[in-house]
């Protein structure tokens, strides 16, 4: 690779990074390895060519394009806590990734996400992904600094909604949801 390939892939993966919280290549790879897949059938769950999701990985392409996707990805993190924690076995992991796999998406802000807790609400974690994947799909997260910068001085509130959600960290965002909560 040379140095210009480099430094694509280094601005992509970055790009991710503000996106998605992190390198799709390190999200994909724990998701693999949290629900016991591999990567044929992580794209196929996904709904993804085999060299699309290999391309995501390798920072080859910056961003999944296909906003159902990304809800996919969201409910194959949720689920991987899920199992990650006891409160699912393996065997409802697997028919659980099978109605990811069916899912069109939908927006849990409208009531028609896929991943709820036992009571049928949606989880915070799940609510808060919703946020960030809205807002940073409509603006790159420095995009998202500038307007929070700009209303700073009027708005503090709102330009620290913008900061966290828009260019944060999910577990700040979650904290944050959660201190808002009455």
């Amino acid at each position: 690779m040379d140095a210009a390939q480099q430094d694509a892939t280094a601005r992509a993966r970055e790009l991710q990074r503000s996106w998605y919280g992190e390198p799709l290549g390190a999200l994909f790879r724990r998701l693999i390895d949290d629900l016991g897949l591999n990567q044929a059938r992580l794209a196929a769950v996904l709904g993804l060519s085999a060299p699309m999701l290999s391309q995501l990985m390798s920072g080859q392409r910056a961003k999944i394009g296909n906003p159902a996707v990304v809800q996919r990805v969201q409910a194959l993190q949720e689920l991987a806590s899920q199992v990650a924690d006891g409160s699912i076995s393996a065997a409802e992991a697997t028919a659980r990734m099978d109605e990811i796999k069916k899912s069109q998406g939908g927006s849990v802000l409208t009531g028609t996400g896929q991943t709820t807790t036992s009571s049928g609400a949606p989880t915070v974690r799940r609510v808060v992904r919703e946020i960030q994947s809205l807002l940073r799909s409509v603006a790159a997260a420095g995009d998202i600094i500038d307007a929070a910068d700009s209303l700073a001085p009027t708005h503090p509130e709102l330009a620290e909604f913008l900061r966290v959600y828009g260019a944060g960290r999910t577990a700040e965002a979650v904290a944050h949801y959660e201190s808002h909560q009455s």
